[in-house]
């Protein structure tokens, strides 16, 4: 009975690890309620690998001086506060990128480790941000367009390449990963963005340990989730994401999903959280877990910072076979929410919502999208499985992982593939391995033919279709509707995009998300659904001890 739960909650609500889908929503929502009902004790909490000296060093200083008149008074023009309003700031000369950067380095100084309401969600600062900013005040144009994404302080879930900073994964193996940019970090700085930093997440994107708390690596500690520290679950892979943008720690974020690890820590945390359709972000320079499903996308406290994160990050990858094959056209993700009309829009729009889910706040969130002037279409589940869907993540990482290291990974790196790894961590296994690594010691043990390896993926693929295309197709749908990320595992192996947006608090103050799911290349129409609900129920609210 252990063993199912322990399925249940990984395959509806953390991780990139969705094996299974046949079981019922109602089981895997008492499972995490269950989970909820006292504080969590965690084998490690605090990071045995990072220190403040480490991660302080570039810019002590600066943000000892940065004093707290300075910090309130800056404070209306920044927290909370969306990219276009940010921009608007700096153009009447109320706030510069550097005092930008300056903000949000003092707020991770003061919030996110080694105190009473730390949540280990930073795991490595630039140490040229401020140089970088200060360029960007110098080069600023006078006519900026108030969406761009120029000047931006950007974190990077931590197995994405940055150069100045190591990739780690969270792991100690990769702890001087100095790298290159990744395909969207050289796209992001191409537009201007400023990287901030890295954020923790569940370690080797959680398919490491299999019995770990989401949210935990060993270089950058557990992550805590800001609504309930020790209490609520931070959703993962891109737990730390996450949380720094529920806290206010930078204007965006960037996760990857292979299933699930956007929209559930997205969710947990009641910010927004896009899966992209497979193919239209590069996944060159991220380490990975299954060239397959796995997938960068955007992490955002609203919609429209959503859509101008996503924009910023598009371009063909001539290296990655999936956006080649893709062949996506180039999209404006933003114009169209300009002037969107929430009620006028959503008059148009048919939406599909599963009877079967009596989650209270998804039943108010069906209602006010109907208000509002939609059609909402009730549907049911088909009966469809996933078989086999593990075996994609260990047949991929195999080969995956390796070539990541050979192509992208630092030259220093004294591993070549996961038996060196899993060989490493065994040395020192407390602190490399406190929770163990029985998914890495999967991976390797599995195996299978080319073909068998292409009838599992064809399978997957048009099972993870079939679900979504009967309903949507029998009712003439735009979108269907979810919670948190439920349906992820299915959204995976279709390759079709989600995303998932606040929509309110259960009585124990853990957050909750409302999914949009859509099939290949409706990116520019979710964003837009979103924006629409967005707009009508306003359910993003900052946590309580993270609002000064």
């Amino acid at each position: 009975m252990k063993q199912i739960l322990l399925l249940l909650s990984f395959a509806f609500l953390f991780s990139c690890k969705e094996t299974s889908s046949n079981a019922s929503t109602k089981e895997a929502t008492q499972t995490l309620n269950d989970s909820t009902v006292q504080e969590r004790e965690y084998a490690v909490l605090d990071s045995k690998v990072l220190t403040d000296e480490t991660l302080w060093k570039s810019f002590d200083f600066e943000v000892k001086m940065f004093t707290e008149t300075k910090y309130d008074k800056l404070k209306p023009f920044i927290f909370e506060k969306t990219i276009p309003e940010i921009q608007q700031a700096v153009a009447q000369g109320q706030l510069t990128y550097e005092e930008l950067v300056l903000f949000y380095l003092s707020r991770i100084k003061k919030y996110d480790r080694n105190n009473d309401l730390s949540l280990n969600s930073v795991i490595a600062l630039n140490p040229k941000v401020l140089d970088q900013a200060r360029e960007l005040d110098k080069n600023r144009a006078n006519d900026l367009d108030p969406y761009s994404i120029y000047g931006m302080p950007i974190l990077l879930k931590d197995n994405i390449n940055a150069a100045d900073m190591p990739t780690t994964a969270g792991a100690v193996v990769f702890e001087d990963n100095d790298t290159g940019d990744a395909f969207i970090t050289q796209k992001l700085k191409e537009h201007g963005a400023v990287i901030l930093g890295k954020a923790n997440l569940s370690e080797w994107a959680y398919f490491f340990c299999g019995d770990c708390p989401s949210g935990y690596s060993a270089v950058g500690g557990q992550t805590l989730n800001p609504y309930g520290r020790k209490i609520h679950d931070t959703g993962g892979s891109s737990s730390g994401s996450g949380v720094a943008m529920a806290a206010n720690f930078a204007v965006a974020a960037v996760g990857s999903e292979t299933s699930g690890s956007i929209l559930s820590p997205s969710s947990a945390n009641s910010v927004v959280g896009l899966k992209p359709t497979i193919g239209l972000l590069s996944r060159g320079g991220i380490i990975p877990i299954s060239s397959t499903l796995d997938t960068p996308g955007p992490m955002t406290r609203s919609v429209i910072d959503n859509a101008i994160l996503l924009q910023a990050m598009t371009g063909l990858d001539e290296d990655d076979a999936a956006a080649v094959n893709l062949k996506a056209a180039s999209t404006d993700y933003v114009n169209g929410l300009k002037d969107l009309e929430a009620s006028a829009y959503l008059s148009e729009k048919r939406l599909g919502y599963y009877t079967n889910y009596d989650d209270t706040l998804y039943l108010q969130a069906v209602e006010a999208l109907r208000e509002a002037g939609a059609t909402l279409i009730p549907i049911e589940r088909p009966e469809v499985d996933l078989p086999q869907f593990t075996r994609v993540l260990n047949l991929d990482m195999q080969k995956d992982l390796p070539a990541y290291i050979a192509n992208y990974g630092s030259k220093n790196l004294a591993v070549k593939d996961l038996k060196d790894i899993t060989g490493f961590n065994k040395k020192d296994s407390l602190i490399r391995m406190p929770y163990g690594q029985k998914l890495l010691y999967g991976v390797l043990a599995d195996s299978a033919s080319a073909e068998e390896f292409t009838a599992i993926k064809d399978t997957l693929e048009r099972n993870g279709r079939r679900f979504f295309d009967e309903p949507m197709k029998a009712n003439d749908l735009d979108a269907v509707l979810s919670i948190n990320n439920y349906m992820s595992g299915y959204a995976a192996v279709a390759k079709y995009p989600a995303i998932t947006v606040p929509m309110g608090y259960q009585e124990d103050n853990r957050p909750m998300g409302l999914t949009f799911i859509a099939p290949t290349l409706s990116e520019a129409q979710l964003l837009e659904l979103a924006y629409a609900y967005e707009q009508i129920s306003k359910m993003r609210k900052t946590p309580t001890n993270f609002e000064e």
